[in-house]
């Protein structure tokens, strides 16, 4: 039997001992992040992304090893395990096909073949359907018994039915094939249910829709989904055949004839045996298909749901940083005033004040200049307006501000604001701003994810910054998983500075978690900031083996040694020694010196432990310690005079900011408090298969207007900035914001638009305009 190594070799395409060695270090309690990076000669250099597939198809196969070693000592106790059996079990590679052998042997409640068998009807049944030359009504008198039940021939008919319709559906190999079938000829096909037309308007595009299973895409699924939970859909799956008339066996019925030797030929079993047929697939056998197809499109489109909102969430927290200068943050509002806060180049809160610029008092001028004493007083460069209500009137608000102020050479920049009331009311925000009321901690979260949205964003439950598809209709703990792992990963990646770090951001360092960061940042308030690397073997509970995990993505800025601010391990030292005096430098004069470090061949500094791929990150981190794999910090400007949904016409180019990536498009704030769309089709000149080919969540780009929809809130937009507003399809591709041509089988019903987390919208438009419309 292939082991598990062996099959996630197979799969990730590597070597067995590369999954082996990882397997190992993960079984010892290794992270992740300490694998990919300190343990590269191990596991012959396998990155983050190919060992957290491995984590996660090594979590699924020991789940499928355990439930098989559960039905072997089940079956075997039942007297029934055979050679073959326990060969097809062996070979049962995914938890389906094992549940699908298994179901026969299932300890099960009472069924009516169970009762018919106990009346003694089992030799009935195989008799019948061994020899279909037999007549079914007289072979069934001789089973005639009225104390068991049976009262006449038909009974014993009936009860022979039941058996061999239970036989049918548990035929593993059966209904696995035509499961297969029906997912590759199937249909999901949905209808508004009668009088909740108006109620589910915004699921008005799936009121009369079909679509093949085997295309649809996730967030398509998600919608239907939950337009059925909210009971505004009658969803079901259909497969072409499936409903023959009496006498007509279609192809799925003509299947399970032919597996079982059944066919009209004329003789006296004929009719009745395919008529059980009949009933056994319609019964039993298609419903139970259909309730595994609708399990299968669901986690089909809750792992591509979880990997779009994964890939956003990592595109997020790896955004530019601003760096350490001082910020003044803004949450705007109207009612309520707009809170102001100032934070120092390391976050500390300077001054926090509640203005009101806005309706309904309109201090405009007085707030103008409250801001630009702030600003003086406290040398602020950066001023972060949030993205959400009275958004751009208060980055109008900003910008005279700058005006005022133009000795203060200061920025304006516009932060996305998801998640930060959720911080606000929280009890990170409660230890961290004792002292603020509920309202200023959301302008210090502003300002402070500015700074370093990577330190800021780690304090937020993943969930609530708003950049998934359809997140509140997949699994929680699959989500949750996966979004940790993605946290869990970019912390690491960039390296978390050890004095000033907050206990959140320390919890997702490799090895450590809540308890062990707030012991270091207990030990650091108490005793002062740390020196090196090694005085946090003098944090309580921080053992060896945690500090080997943790070491090197610990940095210690302007301590005593250089290299404990690099990302190279305190294990590695003796490495950076060897360089040394093989250079005859000094550590301070060999950091940095890229010149001198580019004559090193990593060959010359390798040994038993550490081989040639960490030698090389080694004089790497030595060339730029402590390199942050960051972009550089820019900022996206909006254009004056399009401030609301109404300013905008068809053919503006503006700029604006990435804030959410779906399978279907991007969504792009230009700064009008509603994101337009742009479909994957307008993203590029050529074909793309997923618009993260082109951007990522909080890219700054340039977009042109094709369609404004100010009722309904909708904007369709192009990144392809020389394209035509109103043009026709061509060979470079489809019209912008329209779908691919569906294959040729599909019914016209099938071409309609992708809906975002809501259907409908700027996409929906587009699309429908596209249906209008001839092709060239």
């Amino acid at each position: 039997m292939t082991t598990v190594n062996q099959l996630i070799a197979r799969e990730l395409g590597v070597r067995e001992a590369q999954v082996e060695a990882a397997v190992g270090l993960l079984d010892g309690g290794a992270t992740v992040p300490f694998i990919a990076r300190y343990r590269k000669e191990a596991t012959g250099s396998l990155d983050d992304s190919q060992l957290r597939t491995l984590e996660e198809r090594l979590g699924y196969l020991r789940e499928l090893q355990d439930r098989r070693g559960t039905v072997l000592d089940s079956i075997r106790a039942q007297g029934k395990l055979t050679p073959a059996l326990e060969a097809a079990i062996a070979a049962a590679d995914t938890k389906a096909r094992l549940e699908d052998i298994y179901l026969p042997y299932k300890t099960k409640r009472r069924t009516k073949a169970q009762i018919a068998r106990e009346a003694g009807l089992g030799p009935l049944a195989e008799a019948l359907l061994a020899n279909l030359t037999a007549d079914p009504l007289k072979a069934a008198t001789g089973y005639v018994a009225p104390d068991k039940g049976v009262a006449g021939a038909d009974a014993a008919l009936e009860g022979a039915r039941h058996i061999l319709i239970e036989r049918f559906a548990e035929d593993a190999d059966l209904v696995g094939r035509l499961r297969e079938d029906v997912w590759r000829a199937g249909q999901a096909v949905s209808r508004v249910r009668k009088g909740k037309e108006a109620a589910g308007a915004k699921f008005s595009d799936y009121f009369d829709w079909s679509e093949r299973l085997e295309r649809m895409p996730s967030h398509r699924i998600l919608a239907l989904f939950r337009g059925e939970k909210e009971e505004i859909l009658d969803l079901d799956i259909t497969a072409e055949g499936e409903d023959m008339p009496a006498g007509t066996p279609g192809p799925f019925e003509r299947a399970i004839c032919h597996r079982h030797g059944i066919a009209a030929q004329g003789r006296p079993g004929d009719g009745w045996l395919i008529e059980t047929v009949r009933v056994a697939w319609r019964t039993k056998i298609r419903t139970g298909i259909k309730t595994d197809l609708r399990t299968r499109l669901f986690e089909k489109a809750e792992a591509e749901a979880v990997k779009v909102f994964a890939g956003n969430l990592k595109d997020l927290l790896l955004a530019a940083p601003a760096g350490g200068r001082t910020t003044l943050g803004l949450d705007p509002g109207y009612r309520n005033g707009v809170k102001v806060a100032v934070v120092d180049a390391t976050g500390k809160v300077l001054a926090v004040e509640t203005t009101y610029p806005h309706e309904p008092q309109r201090r405009w001028r007085e707030t103008v200049e409250a801001l630009g004493r702030l600003c003086r007083r406290h040398r602020v460069e950066l001023l972060a307006v949030g993205n959400g209500t009275a958004s751009r009137e208060t980055d109008k608000l900003a910008a005279e501000v700058l005006a005022a102020n133009p000795d203060l050479a200061m920025t304006k920049v516009m932060v996305s604001e998801a998640g930060a009331s959720v911080y606000s009311a929280s009890e990170i925000a409660s230890r961290e701003l004792p002292d603020l009321d509920v309202s200023h901690r959301g302008a210090v979260s502003i300002a402070r994810r500015l700074q370093d949205p990577l330190a800021e964003l780690v304090k937020i439950d993943p969930k609530s910054i708003g950049v998934g598809q359809y997140q509140h209709d997949v699994g929680e703990a699959k989500l949750s998983r996966s979004l940790s792992a993605v946290v869990e990963d970019a912390v690491n990646a960039v390296g978390v500075d050890v004095n000033t770090a907050s206990p959140a951001l320390l919890a997702q360092v490799s090895g450590l978690g809540a308890s062990l960061a707030a012991n270091i940042v207990a030990h650091r308030d108490g005793n002062g900031p740390f020196r090196s690397r090694a005085a946090l073997k003098k944090v309580a509970g921080l053992g060896p083996k945690t500090f080997e995990l943790s070491a090197g993505f610990l940095r210690i800025r302007d301590g005593e040694n250089p290299l404990d601010s690099s990302g190279v391990h305190p294990e590695a030292y003796p490495v950076v020694r060897r360089i040394l005096e093989a250079t005859k430098s000094d550590i301070r004069a060999l950091i940095g010196d890229g010149a001198k470090l580019k004559t090193l061949s990593p060959a010359s500094f390798a040994d038993e432990r550490f081989g040639v791929p960490t030698v090389r990150d080694i004089i790497a981190e030595l060339e730029k310690p402590g390199r942050d794999p960051r972009p550089a910090f820019k900022t996206a400007t909006f254009q004056e005079g399009v401030e609301t949904i109404g300013d905008l016409k068809p053919g503006m180019q503006l700029e604006g900011v990435v804030t959410n990536v779906a399978a279907f498009g991007a969504f792009v704030d230009i700064g009008v408090h509603q994101d337009g769309l742009v479909h994957i089709s307008a993203m590029a000149k050529r074909r793309i298969s997923a618009p993260s080919e082109v951007v990522k969540a909080g890219d700054v780009v340039r977009v042109l207007v094709l369609s404004v929809d100010v009722p309904r809130k909708r904007i369709g937009l192009s990144m392809r900035l020389d394209d035509p507003i109103d043009r026709p399809a061509s060979p470079a591709g489809p019209r912008p914001g329209a779908r691919p041509e569906p294959r040729q089988q599909e019914k016209p019903q099938d071409r309609r638009p992708a809906p975002r987390d809501e259907p409908g919208g700027a996409l929906a438009d587009a699309l429908r305009r596209a249906a209008t419309r001839p092709n060239r």
